[in-house]
C-alpha cells in the first residue's frame, strides 16, 4: 500500500495554490510561508488555543493560524484572527471581542499581508 504525500482536501489544495500565487504577484513572503505551513501533514499542523493567542498577541492585531484554533481559554483583546479552521467555541469567543476570517478573506482584505503575523 502506498501513502499519499500530498493534500487530499481539495479546498486545502486550492488554498495553497492561491497563497503561492498571491505571494508571487504581491511579492510578499508571508503568504508563501503560510502555504509551506499548510502543506505539512495534518497530524503536525498547528493547533492553537485561545489562551495562547491572548497571551502572545496585542490588542487590535491581525493574526493568522496555519491550522486550527481551539476554544480553550479566554480572550480579552479585540483581534482579527484568520485560520484554516476554528472550533465552534473558539469562533464564538473571538467574535465576541473581534472577528474571525477565512484565510481567503484575509488575502482579499490585505493582499500585501501588511501587519499580519503568523502564530502557532
Amino acid at each position: 500500500m502506498s501513502r499519499q504525500s500530498h493534500a487530499t482536501n481539495q479546498y486545502l489544495t486550492e488554498l495553497i495554490q492561491h497563497l503561492k500565487k498571491t505571494a508571487i504577484e504581491q511579492k510578499v513572503n508571508i503568504w508563501k510561508a503560510l502555504a509551506t505551513e499548510l502543506e505539512k501533514p495534518a497530524r503536525i499542523r498547528r493547533v492553537v488555543n485561545i489562551e495562547r493567542i491572548n497571551r502572545f498577541c496585542d490588542d487590535k492585531e491581525t493574526i493568522v493560524v496555519p491550522g486550527k484554533v481551539l476554544g480553550v481559554g479566554a480572550l480579552d483583546k479585540s483581534l482579527t484572527v484568520a485560520a484554516f479552521s476554528f472550533s465552534e467555541s473558539a469562533s464564538q469567543k473571538i467574535n465576541q471581542k473581534g472577528k474571525t476570517l477565512t484565510i481567503e478573506e484575509l488575502i482579499k482584505m490585505n493582499p500585501k499581508g501588511s501587519k499580519v503575523r503568523i502564530i502557532g
